[in-house]
C-alpha cells in the first residue's frame, strides 16, 4: 500500500516538471530543402492553412529567413490571397489589422522531411518524402486548433 502511494505522489510530483509554452517557435528550414521540393512543402502546407484559416483579411506576419522554403511559402501564401507582412515598417499607415504570427519549421526525420506551420490558434504538421524532383505527402495532415 505504502509502495503504491509512494508511486502515486512521484508521480504527480514529476508531472509537473512538464514545461509548455505558448510562444510560437522561430522558423527554420534545414538546408536540404531546396528548388522544386521546397515550392511543393511550401505549396501544399499554405493550401491547407488557407482552408482552416478561412478568412484572408488579417495579415500573416512571416518570420522569414534566406531559405529557398521561406521565399516559396511566402510566395504560396500570396498565391491564396495572403497578405504577408515580413517586417512591421512595410505595412503601410492604414493598415489597422494586427498581424497573424506565423511560424514553421522543416527538420529531417528518417529520410523524410516533417513541416510544420504554428500560429496562436492553428498548428498544422505534414511528413514529406523529399526527392531531386519535388516533395510528396507521406502523412495525414496533422491538425490542432487552439481557442
Amino acid at each position: 500500500m505504502r509502495l503504491c502511494l509512494l508511486l502515486f505522489v512521484a508521480g504527480v510530483l514529476l508531472s509537473g516538471c512538464q514545461t509548455g509554452t505558448d510562444a510560437l517557435t522561430t522558423s527554420a528550414a534545414p538546408s536540404t530543402v531546396t528548388g522544386p521540393a521546397a515550392s511543393a512543402i511550401a505549396g501544399d502546407m499554405a493550401g491547407r492553412y488557407a482552408e482552416q484559416a478561412g478568412s484572408t483579411v488579417t495579415p500573416i506576419r512571416l518570420h522569414s529567413d534566406a531559405s529557398e522554403f521561406s521565399t516559396a511559402l511566402e510566395a504560396a501564401l500570396n498565391g491564396w490571397r495572403f497578405t504577408v507582412v515580413t517586417d512591421d515598417k512595410a505595412r503601410s499607415v492604414k493598415d489597422t489589422a494586427k498581424p497573424i504570427e506565423l511560424a514553421y519549421s522543416l527538420i529531417d526525420v528518417d529520410g523524410q522531411v516533417l513541416a510544420r506551420l504554428s500560429s496562436e490558434t492553428l498548428e498544422l504538421g505534414r511528413a514529406y518524402s523529399v526527392s531531386s524532383g519535388g516533395a510528396t505527402p507521406a502523412s495525414p495532415l496533422s491538425l490542432m486548433k487552439r481557442n
